[in-house]
């Protein structure tokens, strides 16, 4: 029984270490090269949903992409270490006094990591290893690639994932051609992008996006997100 037990902690130890050794040369692998898939985009084609993407870089993405998301999503993303702990607490907070509603607070980086890396529930496993690997990401790659692939991996509508495909299905041009108005749409769209549709307007993005229109304007002078921001320098913007 000993040696059974032995050789049982053995290999488990063997195991660990291969198992971390390889997510770290994962995390990585892709500081320079596109997630090849991802547990919800393959979630999506098994449910019947689709799968439509095309990983694009940077540059190939339009700046107001980059400010729409962080205006909608994140606008303290360049500033934290990964986790916005002020909107965390707000978010605690509003799940005690309506218990049966669950408010999140999930940052870029949370978001990114919880995608290419994990699965979509609400549980302690996961949420123990979305923090963990957000940790690696802002260690290992920093807020540009970080923001470069939540604009490519990231759900934008049913089945379609990544900003060059929704800027394709939703108004016929590329990624780097998205104007600002443009933009604010498909991220208002990102609390919940299968319910709250781009194409037809659903009512929530009608109402929500003038409001991102205005996060980015104010948003558009700051230097600490204008570095971080895909696509051409702010002078070459594409119109609203």
């Amino acid at each position: 029984m000993k040696n059974f037990l032995a050789r049982t902690w053995k290999f488990s130890k063997r195991l660990f270490l291969a198992l971390f050794i390889s997510q770290f040369a994962y995390i990585i692998i892709l500081k320079w090269m596109n997630p090849p898939v991802t547990l919800t985009q393959l979630g999506s084609f098994i449910s019947g949903n689709g799968l439509k993407r095309d990983y694009v870089s940077a540059d190939k993405i339009s700046p107001n992409a980059g400010l729409a998301v962080i205006a909608s999503e994140d606008q303290l993303f360049p500033d934290h270490n990964g986790f916005d702990w002020k909107s965390i607490q707000k978010a605690i907070e509003k799940n005690k006094k309506k218990r049966n509603r669950i408010a999140g607070a999930s940052s870029i980086s949370q978001q990114v990591a919880k995608n290419v890396f994990l699965w979509q529930s609400r549980n302690w496993l996961r949420k123990g290893l979305e923090i963990y690997f957000t940790f690696m990401i802002e260690w290992i790659w920093g807020k540009e690639r970080i923001l470069e692939v939540y604009l490519n991996v990231i759900e934008m509508g049913r089945g379609i994932f990544g900003i060059e495909a929704a800027a394709r299905y939703y108004f016929e041009k590329t990624a780097a051609q998205l104007s600002k108005r443009e933009a604010a749409m498909i991220a208002s769209s990102l609390p919940n992008p299968t319910r709250y549709t781009v194409k037809p307007l659903s009512r929530f993005v009608a109402a929500r996006y003038p409001w991102v229109i205005t996060q980015m304007n104010n948003l558009d002078g700051d230097d600490d997100i204008k570095k971080i921001l895909p696509g051409k320098k702010k002078k070459d913007l594409p119109p609203q």
